[in-house]
């Protein structure tokens, strides 16, 4: 577990094909000055200056891959929308769109965070507005996007499947991904990774699923807190009854927690510094790096620790953010 190593694996980046299956979503950022009270009610009023679009959800996760070299191919809906056609510009060249469908009538799930701060202040999210697709996406076009999806993972190095719930991504196209998988693959299956939001409980089989412990302690109805007993016993639960190979409980300032069959709990100090700037999109940020570095040959240790530089390093950056090879470099080789 050398920085040596860590860097190697980082070199391989590049050469890692990753398929990204999941829901997209805008992540809108308005900002504005503050101005003065309003007189029709007490609220504050804000000198508009600028709105900034970025990806989020499964789009955040593809950008992230990305971002430290990665090859990736993106399936997903987005809206004919304003907030669509400005999500599917974020992307670089180096993620393939071309499986995003744009159906008429879809509405892109879009959040809007309403920043306020002064010239020489960080800016402050005040409230955050949530736009929503009104129902599911219907069934002959899940079942589309399903198809190509299935047609492209024997080719992938690593399969993430980003759930938050919108109805793309479930349990039923999981389980179809590993089938196709176990009989596509005869030098090595590409590992499956699951982020969920809310239906964690309801997956089987995967290779790691990397859920935050408030997500965690939903699912149980339990609070953790800093009981170490307590989280042990979730961790452990949820690997059996997940039949993963991995679970990776992100803890926040508390760093992170790595449960493997038949292997003593590894326990990851956080990187960095526990004063976050914004924590907006981190864990899927985790979640790239920790299927990028399966990819490339990684232990679940190593990939774990891989993920941890990368999300200390991006709750100090403002927004959606994303890392960079340099970056992940830098916080390998740091004292």
């Amino acid at each position: 577990m050398t920085p040596d190593r860590l860097l190697a694996l980082v070199d391989r980046f590049p050469s890692c094909r990753v398929v990204v299956a999941g829901d997209l979503v805008a992540d809108e950022f308005l900002s504005g000055q503050p101005s003065r009270i309003s007189r029709e009610a007490p609220v504050l009023i804000l000198r508009y200056e600028d709105t900034r679009v970025l990806p989020g959800g499964g789009g955040n996760a593809a950008n992230n891959i990305a971002s430290l070299g990665g090859r990736v191919q993106l399936f997903g809906l987005a809206g004919r929308d304003e907030a669509g056609r400005r999500l599917l510009e974020c992307f670089p060249r180096s993620v393939n769109t071309r499986n995003v469908l744009r159906p008429a009538g879809y509405r892109t799930p879009t959040k809007t965070r309403v920043l306020a701060g002064g010239i020489h202040s960080a800016k402050q999210q005040l409230v955050r507005i949530d736009r929503e697709p009104v129902a599911p996406p219907p069934p002959d076009l899940v079942a589309r996007i399903a198809g190509a999806l299935l047609d492209a993972v024997g080719e992938a190095d690593a399969v993430v499947l980003s759930d938050y719930g919108y109805g793309l991504v479930t349990p039923a196209l999981a389980s179809a991904i590993s089938e196709r998988l176990a009989t596509a693959r005869r030098d090595g299956r590409p590992p499956v990774l699951i982020d969920s939001r809310y239906n964690l409980g309801a997956y089987r089989g995967l290779a790691a699923c990397t859920p935050n412990q408030p997500e965690v302690e939903q699912l149980f109805d339990r609070r953790i807190g800093d009981d170490g007993a307590a989280l042990e016993k979730a961790g452990r639960t949820l690997l059996r009854r997940l039949r993963m190979q991995a679970v990776l409980v992100t803890r926040g300032s508390r760093g992170m927690a790595l449960f493997q069959p038949s292997v003593p709990t590894i326990h990851i100090p956080i990187f960095g510094t526990d004063e976050v700037a914004d924590v907006t999109g981190a864990g899927d940020t985790v979640m790239a790096v920790m299927s990028l570095a399966l990819a490339a040959g990684a232990s679940f240790h190593e990939a774990a620790l891989l993920a941890n530089y990368a999300g200390g390093i991006v709750v100090m950056k403002r927004g959606t953010a994303t890392v960079s090879p340099d970056e992940l470099r830098a916080a390998i080789t740091a004292p």
